[in-house]
């Protein structure tokens, strides 16, 4: 959300990381670095750990730049909305509508893949509750809703 402009700080930032085994260790520790340079907090955590992934992510990854060898991308941004709407949190609803505003992502697409994953949502771990998850989609069509411009 900081590197789209949506805010200007964040907490903490989560990676995916996808790298050759013998290079791991090695990234793992120029992160470690960085994180403690910039005192920032980074975490290893996708969306997959917080919601079923829905069809197709893998080819919605945007390219974002390449540093050296390093190619970094946006993790595909309708599973981290999904995932920020899992969480409920007022924050997490106003990055999505940001994102929605932004047309980063379409409503339409956004509520076609919560209807394809609600019936896995809780099927892999108790800590997802599917009630919880549709409760907090309808509350973010709310807040979409009232904070539409009238027509």
């Amino acid at each position: 959300m900081v590197f789209e402009g949506f805010r200007q700080q964040t907490l903490d930032i989560d990676v995916v990381i996808e790298v050759a085994a013998e290079e791991h260790a090695d990234l793992i520790q120029a992160i470690r670095e960085l994180k403690e340079g910039l005192d920032v907090n980074v975490e290893e955590a996708s969306p997959a750990d917080f919601i079923p992934l829905p069809s197709g992510y893998q080819h919605r990854h945007q390219f974002i730049d390449r540093f050296g060898g390093l190619e970094v991308f946006h993790f595909d941004l309708y599973s981290v909305a999904l995932s920020k709407i899992e969480r409920g949190q007022t924050k997490d609803f106003e990055d999505v509508l940001s994102l929605l505003k932004a047309r980063r992502i379409n409503w339409g697409r956004l509520e076609g893949y919560f209807h394809e994953i609600l019936p896995l949502v809780g099927t892999r771990s108790l800590r997802q509750d599917p009630q919880e998850f549709e409760r907090s989609f309808h509350a973010l069509q709310r807040m979409r809703h009232d904070s539409a411009p009238p027509v």
